[in-house]
């Protein structure tokens, strides 16, 4: 088996991992949630609307912050829905397991043992950190 090959049976390895199957599964709730929906709507024109004004030579600082307040006040709502904070929590189960493959991955591209490499989450800078294990 080559490389190319070995990294498609990974990719069916993860397909198959339960972290996986849990962000698809709250991924179609959140898909499903009409008022996330919309709020994610609202939350996408809002942002046009800021990008926009802040596009424009001059620009409006009142208007630009009035809408950043507004585009705040969304981003807030969504993240505060129930079926959001489920999905946040798979995603950061499913990148806690992409960065440690891809950990395992960099340090056998490095020249160490493939049976014995493994991701070290901790940068020992707990500014950077979300807690420990």
């Amino acid at each position: 088996m080559d490389v190319i090959e070995a990294t498609r049976e990974l990719g069916k390895a993860l397909q198959a991992d339960p972290r996986f199957t849990r962000m698809q599964e709250v991924g179609a709730q959140c898909d499903k949630d009409k008022e996330l929906q919309e709020m994610v709507g609202e939350f996408n024109l809002k942002r046009m609307n800021l990008n926009n004004e802040m596009q424009k030579k001059p620009q409006d600082e009142e208007k630009v912050n009035k809408l950043n307040a507004e585009l705040q006040e969304v981003y807030k709502k969504v993240m505060a829905n129930p079926n959001m904070i489920i999905y946040n929590a798979a995603q950061q189960e499913m990148d806690t397991l992409l960065k440690r493959v891809y950990g395992i991955i960099s340090k056998c591209a490095d020249g160490e043992d493939p049976a014995t490499a493994d991701y070290d989450a901790c940068t020992h800078d707990c500014t950077s950190c979300g807690g420990c294990h």
